[in-house]
């Protein structure tokens, strides 16, 4: 992204800042495994602006990485992780334009609301075997609702269980104008 971008979500974020925190993405209630006490298990909420669903991750007793490329969403998301006392997030301010994930390091990946295309063969790299991604964003039926929506940003019909060929899957649904997958890395 560029300074422009990222300008543009640090305004976004800023005319949202007096609504009340958003809850977390119900998806995550029903496809998170719930890691045993003493496990070490690492999740990541990216582009996850206020970090809603990588809170409650923390929470479940998952270490996190919420990525972001707003500074102000990642301070909101901060406070709130003080305010709630947690200890096992870290805010990192990232373009995913050019960022590096590392491989086999995280047990669960988390995108809502976010494309780019370029980024699925890092995503299938950096879940660990055995592990989890949890993918939901509009698909080109958008368009119906926001005709002037840019479609690079809109997943074509099957493309996103495509990015994910060779997983099994655990929920793959493109209802209305939401693609939604839930896909387990083979061991």
């Amino acid at each position: 992204m560029s300074a422009r971008d990222r300008v543009r979500w640090d305004d976004i974020y800023r005319e949202r800042e007096g609504q009340p925190f958003p809850a977390p993405d119900p998806l995550l209630f029903q496809y998170t495994p719930i890691p045993e006490p003493g496990q070490d298990w690492r999740a990541l909420d990216l582009a996850g602006g206020f970090g809603q669903n990588g809170l409650w991750l923390a929470a479940q007793g998952y270490v996190v990485d919420v990525m972001d490329i707003s500074r102000v969403a990642l301070l909101r998301g901060k406070a709130e992780m003080t305010r709630r006392n947690l200890r096992s997030l870290n805010f990192l301010q990232v373009d995913l334009d050019s960022a590096t994930l590392e491989t086999n390091h995280y047990d669960l990946i988390c995108v809502f609301r976010y494309l780019k295309r370029d980024l699925f063969p890092q995503l299938r790299e950096a879940v660990r075997p055995g592990g989890r991604v949890i993918y939901e964003t509009f698909n080109l039926r958008y368009l119906n609702l926001v005709p002037q929506f840019n479609r690079e940003f809109l997943l074509a019909p099957g493309e996103l269980a495509g990015y994910f060929s060779g997983w099994n899957f655990l929920y793959n649904t493109e209802e209305q104008h939401i693609s939604r997958l839930v896909a387990v890395k083979s061991s």
